[in-house]
C-alpha cells in the first residue's frame, strides 16, 4: 500500500492510477473475450454494441448516425466503419427518414434482428454469467452506480460526449 502514497502523503494519485489501469485492463479483456464469445457469428464487441443499441424500443424505427454515435459515446467516423461492415453483412440498413427525406436512419434488418434474437442473445447471456461469476445482485448494482458516476465525470470533461435527448430518455 505504501507504493500508492503520492508525494503529498495521500493515496489519491497512486490509487487513481491503479484504478484507471485496472479499468483499462478490464476493457481490453472485455473486447478480447467478448469478441471470442461471438466468434462463430463473426461479430466484434463494437458490432455487438451497435446491434444491441438498435434493438432498443426507442430505436425500432431507426436512428440517425449522429444520435447513435452520441448514445454509444463514439465518434461518427468510428461508427461509420462499423455500420458499413454490418450493412455489408445485411444486418443493418439505412432508410429514408419519413420526417425528412434528406436524412437517413439506421435500423436492423430482419436478418440482423434474427441474428440478435436467435443467435447472439443466448451467447451474450452465457458470457455475462461467466464474466460476472461471484457478483451478487448488490455487487452489480453498486458497480453500475460507480460506473455511472465515472461516466458522468467523463461527460463533464468532454461535453461533446453528452447523449442525444432521445437516447438519454431511452435509458
Amino acid at each position: 500500500m505504501a507504493k500508492d502514497i503520492d508525494k503529498f502523503g495521500g493515496l489519491s494519485v497512486g490509487l487513481s492510477n491503479r484504478l484507471f489501469f485496472r479499468l483499462y485492463q478490464c476493457a481490453n479483456m472485455m473486447h478480447k473475450t467478448g469478441t471470442r464469445a461471438l466468434d462463430t457469428h463473426g461479430i466484434t464487441t463494437q458490432q455487438w454494441a451497435v446491434l444491441g443499441a438498435l434493438t432498443r424500443p426507442s430505436f425500432a424505427g431507426g436512428v440517425s448516425v449522429g444520435d447513435l454515435a452520441a448514445f454509444l459515446l463514439v465518434s461518427r467516423q468510428n461508427l461509420a466503419g462499423v455500420l458499413s461492415r454490418l450493412e455489408a453483412l445485411d444486418y443493418v440498413e439505412r432508410a429514408i427518414d419519413a420526417r425528412d427525406n434528406r436524412s437517413r436512419l439506421v435500423r436492423l434488418t430482419n436478418k440482423g434482428r434474427s441474428l440478435w434474437d436467435e443467435d447472439m442473445r443466448p451467447v451474450i447471456a452465457d458470457y455475462y454469467d461467466e464474466a460476472l461469476t461471484g457478483f451478487s445482485t448488490d455487487d452489480k448494482i453498486h458497480m453500475l452506480h460507480y460506473l455511472n458516476k465515472m461516466l458522468d465525470n467523463f461527460k463533464t470533461i468532454d461535453p461533446e460526449a453528452q447523449p442525444a435527448p432521445e437516447a438519454a430518455a431511452a435509458e
